[in-house]
């Protein structure tokens, strides 16, 4: 489901205006035989561009089972949640159907368990793995969010990008 009933609700009471809603993001890697690790990513339907799973939280619902029930509707693929790696508030987002929002996401690094990437509802046009040295260009937030699972820092990052934060291999598109 594209956008959740609980959003829907509150749509038909504000409108298009700014809502602040908890995120998540799942950073999928899988470790391959050459030690190149693999990210699972999407390329969305309402935008065209690829990023890792991510989804909104629903009420009551934990942020870590938010991003393995996420990754599991939107890509076919089982997964478990290693470490949190970041926590930020992100800028606002205008979606093209004219809502706006601004997420607290929570950046997950993540671990395949199972399964044969594929769309599995209609918010994605495909899933699939690529190499963490030869990710296609993405905006700048998902770059930073894959760079950051694949650093897999320590403690998670709070706020604001950290510099330094670019694992070889991971490039920002600059055009979004």
């Amino acid at each position: 489901m594209p956008i959740p009933e609980f959003i829907l609700e509150l749509r038909r009471h504000v409108g298009h205006a700014p809502l602040w809603l908890i995120g998540c993001t799942a950073v999928v890697v899988s470790e391959t035989e050459s030690g190149a690790p693999q990210v699972l990513l999407v390329r969305r339907a309402d935008t065209g561009v690829w990023s890792p799973v991510t989804g909104i939280v629903d009420p009551g619902e934990d942020p870590h089972v938010a991003a393995v029930r996420e990754v599991w509707e939107e890509a076919c693929v089982r997964a478990e949640v290693t470490s949190l790696v970041w926590v930020s508030a992100g800028e606002l987002v205008h979606h093209v159907n004219g809502d706006q929002a601004r997420y607290l996401d929570h950046t997950f690094r993540c671990r395949y368990l199972e399964g044969t990437p594929r769309v599995g509802d209609d918010e994605n046009l495909q899933a699939t793995w690529f190499s963490s040295d030869e990710l296609p260009p993405l905006p700048r937030v998902f770059a930073d969010r894959i760079a950051a699972a694949l650093c897999d820092p320590p403690r998670p990052i709070l706020g604001s990008r950290p510099n330094g934060l670019q694992p070889r291999g991971v490039r920002a598109d600059r055009q979004r």
